[in-house]
């Protein structure tokens, strides 16, 4: 049977104490199982280690003290490497690596990440922006620190807070005939020519939107970024229906872009902060708090389309 570390803790305090007893009594242990103990390291390695006195205690052997100061070396070897373990998992140092599946991230991360660029801090952000079965599964894979996603059918076993809800809006180019009304429908949209995001999760979600519709809104583009959408409506080739909206309502080339809530939208995509809850690493933790925070302030509520709140009668 291997030597246990356990093992080694007792036949060195024994050897310390020169007494069972005194181990035994030092490590809240029976005698029984420090004598034990010593039985099974001498038989392992074929040697004797002690000498028992029945009024003196124990002496080791020459060959008992070369055994225990290895014994010991090791046993300092394995608490340094478990003390700084520990410090690894308290440090705000090294590398934290986001993945986000969130199109308008560049509006918030930089603020959410600030504290911990502090000159203070010695810490490398690795930002990637991926897919949202991406983002998941790179979570779950390690590859990822944390990641902000959006958690409708999200994969099993995967831990997340959620942070904010955003109800889908139309965006428009200014000159659109819909751009004279405050609040649209999706009715009003069912006949217009659609710039999609081409991303899966959105795919479905738009066409959830207009299931209960007889008439579905044509898609003539498909782009897989958020901007492409944008500049594609802020060029006139038609109209698209987004979730989180961006502070600018400009697009990339500088084009005026009109946005519209749409009063019957229905249920809103989420966005949530995955990480592993259970054993984070202490900036994974700040992370996540300070994802929170953000969702809780002002700031996040600039980034939501709403319709105006219905009044009701005097």
């Amino acid at each position: 049977m291997p030597v246990t570390l356990k093992a080694m803790r007792y036949f060195t305090a024994a050897l310390q104490h020169g007494s069972i007893s005194g181990a035994a009594e030092e490590l809240h242990v029976a005698a029984s199982a420090i004598s034990a103990a010593i039985s099974q390291i001498e038989a392992q390695f074929q040697l004797q280690l002690i000498t028992r006195h029945r009024a003196r205690g124990i002496e080791p052997t020459r060959a008992g003290r070369d055994m225990a100061r290895k014994f010991t070396r090791l046993l300092e070897d394995y608490d340094t490497l478990l003390a700084e373990g520990a410090e690894l998992k308290q440090e705000f140092t090294g590398s934290f690596r986001l993945g986000y599946y969130a199109p308008v991230a560049p509006g918030f991360l930089p603020q959410i990440l600030a504290p911990f660029l502090a000159p203070r801090h010695q810490i490398t952000l690795e930002l990637e922006e991926c897919h949202n079965d991406a983002a998941q599964a790179g979570l779950q894979d390690g590859r990822y620190d944390a990641v902000l996603f959006v958690p409708d059918g999200s994969h099993p076993h995967i831990d997340y807070d959620m942070l904010l809800q955003a109800p889908p809006y139309a965006l428009l180019h200014p000159a659109h005939p819909l751009a004279e009304s405050e609040v649209l429908s999706l009715a009003d949209l069912a006949a217009e020519p659609l710039i999609a995001l081409n991303r899966p999760m959105v795919t479905d979600y738009q066409l959830r939107l207009f299931a209960g519709l007889t008439r579905r809104p044509e898609t003539i583009v498909q782009a897989n970024t958020t901007e492409m959408v944008r500049a594609m409506v802020a060029a006139g080739h038609g109209c698209a229906i987004l979730n989180m909206c961006p502070a600018t309502d400009l697009s990339y080339g500088g084009q005026p872009l009109a946005v519209r809530p749409i009063a019957d939208g229905g249920t809103p995509l989420s966005l949530a902060v995955g990480y592993n809850r259970s054993n984070p690493r202490r900036i994974t933790s700040a992370f996540a708090q300070a994802c929170q925070n953000w969702a809780a302030s002002p700031a996040a509520a600039e980034f939501i389309v709403l319709p105006p709140k219905k009044t009701g009668a005097p």
